[in-house]
């Protein structure tokens, strides 16, 4: 379906209509695209079909094909027990994408999730590289970098083929022109161009970093390549932003500055290898600051310290904000986790952070990142609002107090019933007043305040005491050590009652 919005309008001038007049001399009038010939914005050519033409050869569709499981829709039923088809069935399925070649002799780069299976119980049977010329080759999986959707394909050409290299991402500007190529819905060969958009940008990935950009990325764009205006690669497509599937405008590409080392280590059978310290973090967002007295998003926040890793050995503790990591800066930009994972492993390197609002450096030996599967051991709970779908307890006693929490004394008997360490020092909570901010953070009954302000905390009126301490030197929010059982630690912001 097509719309179409006419406006219309009068151009008023000193309260009076403008009237159009025409010239006596009519034959003298000529049409408004009479010779028209667009020019050239400053870094742009008048027309991208020369680069274009050059640079479609080295981009590629891929296709793979899936063998997938479904469950029998008689399973179970009497037709299907009559049948023998009770049991499930074995489909194939299919998967477009995108990718470029980067080598005479046949190396490709994709993303992940285009040459990995689609769904739970699917597996990839086969990989088919379509050329633009529709000459067709089986591909090989060289090698996948999950972590940033990254994969590497190989093919075996009867001769040389097109191919393009990667550019300098590092040195592209927001509004710089770029160009995008690749099989959106499996339209081969489509071009596309806009703008940078925005640099460095998340999406919620720990080494997200992404060229935002508004010329057009659908769904097949995936693992097709970003032209910077002298046709080198700097960005793989990867994402786009939509809430109707289709292009809305914002399209996200990884950078070839991160890109670019993981092709050439794929390329070469290793596994890709990342600096580790041993940390769980949380971002210095407004409460988490406001409660450390600190500036937002610069750094971020120490939630646990895993033992005898590099952190632990340097002295890193729980508590810390982490805000520059061997000279470079930490923030939204460069999160702890990419500038890490970037150093090299067995590094020493200095780190410098806050600690109870004084500024220290401590040293660092960088190790190697453990697996996904093994690093999911030691996580934490690291969302505020963790708590937040139980239901609460909100005595008239809780209403009163400084935060709208109500706690007592912990003795032997409340921790063996709690379930947590005998070792446990702090209060417990009784009562929560679900009309503030610890309320709709999700604290409840049982929860135990092990410190506030970064102050341990074993009675009702040291809680006070730190909340008044906080809102006298202008705070809005109080930094808490909150156990539940079951759970590690975690550091909570709760902002203060209003007066």
């Amino acid at each position: 379906m097509r719309y179409a919005y006419a406006i219309t309008g009068a151009l008023l001038l000193g309260g009076t209509a403008l009237a159009v007049t025409t010239s006596s001399n009519v034959g003298a009038q000529v049409a408004q695209n009479e010779g028209l010939q667009a020019a050239a914005p400053a870094g742009a050519p008048a027309s991208l079909a020369d680069m274009v033409e050059k640079l479609q050869p080295a981009v590629v569709n891929i296709s793979t094909k899936q063998r997938v499981q479904v469950q029998n829709p008689f399973a179970g039923t009497p037709f299907g027990q009559l049948f023998g088809q009770g049991q499930p069935q074995t489909r194939q399925a299919q998967s477009l994408g995108s990718g470029f070649i980067i080598s005479a002799d046949g190396y490709i780069v994709t993303n992940n999730h285009v040459v990995s299976a689609g769904a739970e119980g699917a597996s990839v049977e086969q990989i088919t590289v379509t050329m633009t010329n529709r000459e067709e080759y089986t591909a090989k999986l060289v090698g996948r970098d999950a972590a940033t959707d990254i994969a590497v394909l190989k093919i075996e050409p009867k001769k040389a083929l097109p191919f393009v290299k990667f550019g300098d991402s590092s040195k592209a500007r927001v509004g710089d022109w770029v160009v995008a190529i690749g099989n959106p819905f499996a339209l081969s060969g489509t071009v596309t161009a806009g703008i940078i958009s925005a640099l460095h940008r998340g999406t919620g990935g720990t080494y997200d970093k992404f060229i935002q950009t508004d010329a057009s990325i659908n769904q097949g764009n995936s693992g097709g390549p970003m032209f910077d205006m002298r046709g080198n690669v700097i960005g793989i497509n990867s994402q786009i932003l939509s809430p109707s599937g289709g292009n809305v405008g914002i399209g996200f590409a990884i950078p070839s500055e991160q890109a670019e080392p993981i092709v050439r280590t794929l390329m070469k059978g290793q596994t890709v290898k990342r600096g580790y310290l041993g940390v769980q973090i949380s971002p210095l967002g407004e409460d988490l600051a406001e409660s450390l007295g600190l500036a937002k998003n610069s750094g971020e926040f120490i939630q646990g310290v895993e033992p005898g890793k590099g952190a632990d050995k340097a002295g890193i503790k729980a508590g810390d904000v982490i805000v520059s990591v061997n000279g470079q800066e930490v923030n939204p930009d460069q999160n702890l986790s990419s500038i890490v994972a970037n150093q090299p492993i067995g590094a020493k390197v200095p780190i410098v952070l806050i600690r109870n609002g004084q500024r220290m450096t401590v040293t660092a030996v960088v190790g190697e990142r453990p697996p996904e599967d093994e690093l999911n051991s030691f996580a934490q709970s690291q969302d505020d609002e963790d708590f937040s779908d139980q239901q609460q307890q909100t005595p008239g006693k809780a209403a009163e107090q400084s935060l709208g929490i109500a706690a007592i004394p912990l003795t032997p008997s409340i921790i063996r019933q709690l379930g947590i360490p005998t070792d446990t020092r702090g209060i417990v909570i009784t009562g929560v007043d679900g009309s503030t901010d610890a309320g709709a953070k999700g604290l409840r009954r049982g929860d135990v305040i092990m410190s506030a302000n970064n102050r341990p905390v074993t009675t009702q009126a040291e809680l006070d005491a730190q909340v008044k301490a906080v809102a006298g030197q202008g705070r809005n929010a109080i930094l808490l050590q909150v156990l539940r059982r079951g759970q590690p630690p975690i550091f909570l912001p709760v902002r203060l009652r209003d007066k």
